[in-house]
């Protein structure tokens, strides 16, 4: 039985070595790995490939379940697609497979935590940055585009919009650093 390794990270700042080594531990001597969110299967072209190939008897494995998605209908849809192919899933950590009845329905519920993990984090994300008000250590997200080359794009003639479809940042972005820090009333934006 062929086994088949998919490995995600979310962003290109993570690193896939880990899980590409357990696939590979796990005897997978095929292993399409991939960057990108993990909320929905949408646009992850990589799981997209591996599952046009499998054929019967072919068994997807991965590091962790969320690798695949975080939404229940998503995994669902993945086992079932897999079902009809005659292939199935493996899962290294907790060590679980489809292909048998009981595996299926841990699955299931893995997918069912994977949603509410996903469902959780902005919260988490949201009472740490609080907590870090709180200490006076929270400093927000370094900015990506100076304002002074905002200032000079701007004093240049270059219009508002340009700017920001040049640099890749939002217009209001080039509207706090023209005015120094935020807009005076809401009929200065337009």
């Amino acid at each position: 039985m062929p086994r088949i390794g998919y490995a995600r990270v979310r962003t290109s700042s993570q690193d896939l070595d880990v899980q590409k080594a357990t696939l590979r531990a796990a005897g997978c001597e095929i292993i399409r790995a991939e960057t990108g969110p993990g909320a929905s299967r949408d646009g992850h072209s990589e799981l997209a490939k591996v599952l046009e190939f499998l054929r019967v008897g072919d068994e997807l494995v991965v590091h962790r379940l969320d690798r695949l998605g975080r939404s229940t209908r998503d995994v669902l849809n993945l086992v079932h697609e897999l079902d009809a192919k005659g292939a199935s899933l493996r899962v290294l950590e907790p060590e679980v497979t489809t292909a048998g009845d009981i595996g299926r329905m841990v699955i299931t519920v893995q997918g069912m935590v994977a949603y509410m993990e996903l469902k959780f984090i902005p919260d988490r994300q949201r009472a740490s940055i609080e907590a870090a008000k709180g200490k006076d250590v929270y400093k927000g997200r370094e900015k990506r585009v100076d304002d002074a080359k905002i200032r000079k794009l701007a004093s240049d003639g270059v219009s508002k919009a340009r700017i920001a479809r040049e640099l890749g940042v939002s217009r209001m972005t080039v509207y706090r650093a023209l005015d120094g820090g935020g807009t005076k009333n809401n009929t200065e934006i337009r």
